[in-house]
């Protein structure tokens, strides 16, 4: 049913109607303001895109075909965000000065916790 890349990922389908086809597709009453007409009809739109699980509704419009558009637009920019790869993080290295400086104060953070001990009793 998913198209797949070169990869062996899924690749994101240029048309919304094969888009369309990967989706359950949900209508719903979209509540809120809106009087009795909204009240009435089954406006709201929800996909579940199923090979990845993500859900996106559109509720703004009084058309459930403008509101599968809107939900189509906003799915796709989410898969879009979800298949992007990141790049791999590079850590950096600590310089050598900062090495020093961080070992510097650490050994003056000790002698200041050796001159706070008892002194020790010679006998």
């Amino acid at each position: 049913m998913s198209e797949t890349g070169a990869s062996g990922r899924y690749a994101l389908p240029e048309s919304d109607e094969v888009l369309l086809r990967e989706c359950r597709v949900d209508t719903l009453r979209a509540g809120g303001k809106g009087g009795q007409h909204q009240n009435v009809t089954d406006s709201a739109v929800r996909l579940t895109h199923l090979p990845t699980g993500i859900v996106v509704t559109a509720r703004e419009r009084r058309s459930q075909h403008r509101n599968r558009q809107v939900a189509l637009v906003r799915l796709r920019r989410r898969l879009e965000e979800h298949l992007a790869r990141k790049p791999k993080r590079i850590p950096t290295r600590v310089p050598e000065a900062q090495k020093r400086k961080r070992l510097e104060a650490k050994r003056r953070r000790g002698k200041v916790k050796r001159l706070r001990r008892r002194p020790e009793e010679e006998g």
